[in-house]
């Protein structure tokens, strides 16, 4: 599974949340985008249908949580998911299995973290 952001500015604080601004600052990284070719192929999460709402919360990942995230994805090649980091975007989880040829790379480039977020 690729678990993705539909915007770059969620997909650099959900890589932030996980490894820390420091690493972003100190580390190459590249931010990559990418294009869906079978747009009917994604499914939209209906929040309503999230039986847990603490899963919206960050936490640890419940056995629960894990078990629906992966029944979504043995339905579904492609899934938007809220964000958890940012509670008014989305992210995009892709089963690479099932997905394959569903997506392609539109845009590849080194990621500069602005200086401001690691500070001295």
């Amino acid at each position: 599974m690729v678990y993705c952001a539909l915007d770059p500015s969620t997909a650099i604080l959900e890589v932030a949340v996980h490894k820390g601004f420091k690493v972003l600052d100190t580390v190459a990284h590249t931010l990559l985008s990418i294009g869906i070719s079978k747009p009917d192929k994604v499914h939209v999460l209906d929040v309503a249908t999230i039986p847990n709402k603490n899963w919206l919360r960050a936490g640890t990942v419940s056995a629960g949580q894990q078990a629906f995230g992966a029944n979504l994805l043995d339905q579904h090649p492609l899934v938007v998911v809220p964000s958890v980091v940012s509670v008014h975007s989305w992210n995009l989880l892709i089963d690479v299995d099932s997905a394959t040829g569903m997506s392609d790379l539109m845009a590849s480039e080194d990621f500069s973290l602005d200086t401001r977020l690691n500070p001295p």
